[in-house]
């Protein structure tokens, strides 16, 4: 992404990650985790969103974590139509919360985002970290493919982008993305074609 990009080796449930990290240069406010799209359709860490998404956060303070999902890059595995690349996210949200450019706020502060599939895996990641009482702060999905997986119920406060004449994935999908208003839980998901 720049010339202060570094890439290091995550541990993962099935072998090696291949992560980009890059760090601000002035204080680290917080840590973010940027998703690919489909792995089997050309989608890497240097996707030109990804890369996009990545940049803004940097110039918010953020670490920014870029992981290639498995069998992409260095990456060890072969995709497991988001099972195993949710597995492999959480292991890099522990790293990137535990590692040295992270100070106990910018830990906590933690922003999951991701393009396409790679926002399908986020809510799913943001589910499990939910459930383990170690939620992320923020989510910001783009092009949330509702149409092809079934997306977690998302928080009330995410970023959701997409773009309004999509015809493959209608901008009206996205309201199944939200639980209701009135504050009742919804275990629903947005339904697959």
């Amino acid at each position: 992404m720049n010339s202060g990009t570094r890439t290091l080796v995550v541990d993962g449930p099935a072998g090696a990650i291949d992560v980009a990290l890059d760090v601000p240069s002035g204080p680290v406010t917080g840590v973010a985790v940027v998703a690919h799209p489909h792995p089997l359709f050309g989608g890497t860490r240097d996707n030109k969103v990804v890369q996009t998404l990545a940049r803004a956060l940097l110039a918010t303070g953020h670490a920014c974590w870029r992981p290639n999902f498995r069998g992409v890059g260095a990456s060890a595995g072969e995709h497991d139509e988001g099972r195993g690349e949710t597995e492999d996210l959480l292991a890099v949200v522990a790293a990137a919360r535990s590692h040295e450019t992270a100070n106990a706020g910018a830990a906590a502060a933690l922003v999951l985002a991701g393009f396409s599939f790679g926002s399908f895996v986020q809510t799913r990641v943001a589910a499990r970290l939910r459930e383990q009482g170690a939620p992320a702060t923020r989510l910001v999905l783009v092009g949330t493919a509702t149409s092809r997986f079934e997306v977690e119920t998302v928080p009330d406060d995410t970023v959701l982008i997409h773009g309004e004449l999509d015809d493959t994935d209608p901008l009206e999908r996205r309201s199944h993305l939200r639980p209701p208003r009135s504050g009742a839980s919804r275990a629903g998901r947005a339904d697959a074609r």
